[in-house]
């Protein structure tokens, strides 16, 4: 069957997160924007933990819904991500990654021995002082069935690949436990072009995921498979890297992301590849070393030019939350309840999110929402827009380009269009 997954959020036991992060409202928010499968986040986390067992009903094979299940569609998959910061050979790396689990009996072992080394109640992302490896091995020690993923691999403080704390390499990072390790997710501030311009990743699966703090940016990027609605045959998929079961990605434009350019935000500086090479990476204003981007950093690991498809790539389509195109579209904030009220009229009215955004017609779309909403959405269908770049911890700044009325408009025809659907979920 298919179906969207996203495979990286955080509880409300982490930092900086919102208090309605757990299943209810997520798996709520899931209904809306169309996804299948959600992540639990957090499963190190004691409290967290606890309510999981409570209000989750184990489904198909080792995934799970809310109690009771039969009332309840959004399957779960249990998460967690876990920071490993630690010196080797001189040099301090921090390294995020992310951690399935089949059972909850798998998640109680790899629980019993990172509580022996760390206080787990501390935060939903615990912070430990041992190297990835170790990580590894207690992972695959609780059950072979298990994954460990780097993290948004090319973030700049907290990635396998990180201008600031990373490596060069997944060997060099996990050693005899990186033929373990058969995918990446590569992160709000690149996309799969990117990361297909190195050869070494050719058999690496490309993950991506939302890594959401609150309940209406999960699904910022996902997952479509279309494979049995199963944790093993999930995995088997991702570490198969099986084109016929896993389809497509969706993606962010990656310059929306928070670390595409390099920059320092307190100077207002903001430079690509080539501008900071000339300038050595220093910042004309500060004269500090700037916080150097994801796409600096590809450039340096590269062995292909841009615009490389490798013959096994997964392919992927890219586009913009609907609250950010209804924002852009009315000129008011992303936050504000205008926005939230026409985001759910839409919804309810032709579909899930996914489907407003990939599929349905602009015709039917006009029957839901106002006529420039739904030229903004096929706008951001055809990829018209005006972006400047993410850098230092900012979000990129997308703007839609108003439809040229006197231009037929380029829009690709629209296959496969929602029915309608009626959800009563606020």
């Amino acid at each position: 069957m298919k179906f969207i997954a996203d495979f990286h959020i955080h509880s409300k036991y982490s930092r900086a997160t919102s208090k309605d992060m757990n299943v209810d409202p997520i798996s709520k928010w899931a209904q809306l924007k169309g996804i299948s499968l959600m992540a639990t986040g957090d499963f190190t986390h004691p409290a967290y933990l606890t309510e999981l067992k409570s209000k989750l009903a184990p489904v198909e094979p080792g995934l799970f819904r809310l109690k009771p299940a039969e009332l309840n569609k959004t399957c779960f998959i249990l998460t967690a991500e876990v920071s490993n910061m630690y010196s080797v050979n001189g040099r301090f790396h921090k390294i995020h990654t992310l951690l399935f689990a089949p059972s909850f009996e798998a998640v109680d072992k790899i629980n019993a021995c990172l509580s022996k080394k760390g206080n787990l109640s501390a935060d939903g992302r615990p912070i430990f002082g041992f190297p990835v490896t170790e990580l590894a091995k207690i992972v695959l020690d609780a059950s072979p069935d298990c994954m460990i993923i780097p993290a948004h691999a090319w973030t700049p403080w907290f990635s396998v690949f990180g201008a600031n704390s990373g490596f060069d390499s997944i060997e060099e990072c996990f050693g005899d436990y990186a033929r373990y390790i058969y995918a990446i997710e590569t992160g709000l501030s690149s996309d799969p072009a990117m990361n297909w311009r190195l050869s070494k990743l050719d058999k690496i699966t490309l993950l991506s995921n939302s890594d959401a703090h609150s309940p209406s940016k999960i699904g910022r990027e996902v997952n479509v498979f279309d494979c049995k609605l199963d944790y093993y045959d999930i995995i088997d998929t991702i570490r198969k890297k099986d084109k016929k079961r896993f389809i497509y990605t969706i993606e962010f434009f990656p310059e929306e992301g928070k670390y595409h350019y390099d920059g320092h935000r307190d100077c207002s500086v903001l430079m690509g590849p080539e501008e900071s090479k000339k300038n050595k990476y220093i910042c004309p204003v500060c004269k500090k070393r700037l916080t150097v981007g994801v796409m600096t950093r590809v450039e340096a690991l590269a062995d292909r030019p841009a615009g490389t498809v490798p013959d096994n790539a997964i392919p992927y389509k890219s586009t913009v939350p609907l609250l950010e195109i209804i924002s852009d579209a009315m000129q008011v904030g992303v936050l504000s309840q205008k926005v939230r009220n026409e985001y759910l009229k839409i919804v309810r009215t032709v579909g899930t999110e996914f489907s407003v955004l990939m599929d349905v017609p602009r015709d039917e779309l006009v029957r839901a929402t106002l006529p420039h909403i739904a030229d903004a959405i096929m706008q951001v269908r055809a990829g018209k827009l005006d972006i400047v770049p993410g850098h230092d911890g900012v979000f990129g700044k997308i703007s839609i380009k108003p439809v040229d009325k006197e231009e037929p408009p380029s829009w690709p025809p629209v296959q496969n269009p929602a029915g309608k659907r009626q959800m009563e979920l606020f």
